[in-house]
């Protein structure tokens, strides 16, 4: 039998994601509080909304990216295929890029756009068989190895300051129940050295209705990290160390494309006489430079007492609490030949059954982070450790309240689905007649 060594698997979990389930809340009172720098120069800009949809369905296509062309601007559609996106003035005659996975990509002129209910519709893209000039790969695994091989070659070189924003959200069962959301500056090192990337927090909020949460706190620690460390190319130990890549099956998928480009999708599994939990899910690799464009994939949580002992940190005497699903996203952008994280995406979802009570509780965690800007960081800056935010940062901690829709600024964010903004109304409600009686007041 062939067993990984556990200690890979763990460093992945303790460094990235921790579900904390602690006790009775005591109140519910939420204050405004907000972590902001005034000295920011603001920029006037104009806010565009719309939908990216399927030309045929008009189904809403998920993570669509919208980016602004020759520029480092962008934003990705929510779960409803809805996105909004701030574009500066002087930039009122710029195209906008919309590309989404498997689908021909467009290019649409701002002008076109209509400012609040924009729908884009997106056409399927016919694979034709590899270009003459591209060499039709033959082993699966040596592909996978030749791209993390030159992620020095194809990803950024140079240490870049990135703006992202970052979201939390807690669901139980089909309710949101609590929402954080921060804007954070990513000090990003080149994809050829080891050391990791510092992140600051500049922006944060919250928003939980602790009524629905059945007495108990759900936390997750670890805040932007948890989609940050999902960077396969920067942080390749965390799924696809030496170690680990011979414990793996590849498989030639399907091919299909993305911006225009050949694809190839590559599946993986763990080999099924690996005891502990690796991965499984699919690879897409630009054909012609072999460059990992995206991945998604899935943890085994077959082992249900294991999975526990990795997520979760601490939980309430009267309960046993464990995974059903642990799913990962990341993709990247291209700028000028170079290849760089842009937006990621983590699911947790788990049960809670207590003692003494006939049905249990299922709970869905989600964190998503997007690139919505960038420049090189030439002067090579990194927070001193005092202002970077830790791996065991708990957002929903250092964010409190929902302030109003001017909060972000000039800074893109991903559209809230309707279901969470329908949610934070009625939190807001809920706590200003708390406050009418004597509290903290909300704006």
């Amino acid at each position: 039998m062939i067993q990984k060594h556990k200690k890979n698997t763990q460093k992945f979990m303790v460094s990235a994601f921790f579900i904390m389930l602690l006790g009775m809340v005591a109140g519910t009172q939420d204050a405004s509080a907000f972590f902001q720098d005034n000295t920011q120069q603001e920029i006037e800009y104009t806010l565009y909304k719309g939908e990216v949809q399927d030309s045929k369905s008009k189904k809403p296509l998920v993570f669509a990216s919208l980016a602004i062309e020759e520029s480092n601007i962008s934003t990705i559609t929510n779960a409803e295929g809805e996105f909004s996106l701030k574009i500066p003035n002087d930039m009122g005659d710029a195209n906008v890029i919309v590309s989404f996975l498997g689908y021909s990509t467009k290019t649409i002129p701002l002008t076109q756009l209509d400012k609040e209910k924009s729908k884009i519709m997106m056409d399927i893209s016919v694979t034709a068989l590899p270009e003459v000039n591209i060499e039709v790969p033959k082993d699966a695994e040596a592909l996978v190895r030749d791209v993390l091989k030159k992620k020095g070659e194809n990803y950024f070189d140079d240490p870049t300051l990135m703006t992202a924003f970052y979201r939390e959200t807690i669901k139980k069962r089909r309710k949101n129940v609590s929402l954080s959301e921060a804007v954070v500056n990513i000090y990003k090192t080149p994809y050829s050295s080891f050391k990791k990337d510092g992140v600051k927090l500049y922006k944060a909020r919250k928003s939980t209705d602790y009524d629905k949460l059945d007495t108990v706190a759900l936390k997750l620690q670890g805040g932007p990290f948890n989609a940050l460390f999902v960077d396969i190319m920067k942080y390749p130990e965390y799924i696809f160390s030496q170690e680990t890549l011979d414990h793996y099956i590849f498989k030639f998928d399907h091919s299909t494309r993305v911006n225009d480009k050949l694809v190839y999708v590559i599946s993986f599994e763990q080999n099924s006489q690996v005891i502990d939990p690796l991965y499984k899910g699919k690879l897409y690799i630009d054909a012609e430079n072999k460059i990992l464009t995206s991945a998604i994939y899935s943890l085994n949580i077959t082992d249900k007492d294991l999975a526990a002992r990795l997520f979760v940190r601490r939980k309430p005497r009267n309960a046993q609490v464990w995974p059903t699903d642990v799913a990962y996203r990341v993709d990247y952008r291209e700028k000028n030949g170079k290849w760089y994280y842009s937006y990621s995406n983590v699911l947790l979802e788990f049960k809670i059954n207590w003692d003494k009570r006939l049905f249990n509780s299922i709970y869905s965690m989600t964190c998503e982070m997007a690139v919505t800007d960038w420049k090189k960081n030439m002067a090579t800056e990194f927070p001193k450790a005092k202002d970077r935010i830790k791996t065991s940062i708990i957002l929903s901690d250092e964010a409190i309240g929902f302030a109003d829709p001017d909060f972000w600024g000039q800074y893109n964010i991903i559209e809230p689905e309707k279901s969470i903004e329908s949610a934070i109304k009625k939190i807001q409600r809920q706590l200003r007649r708390a406050n009418s009686d004597g509290g903290t007041s909300i704006p």
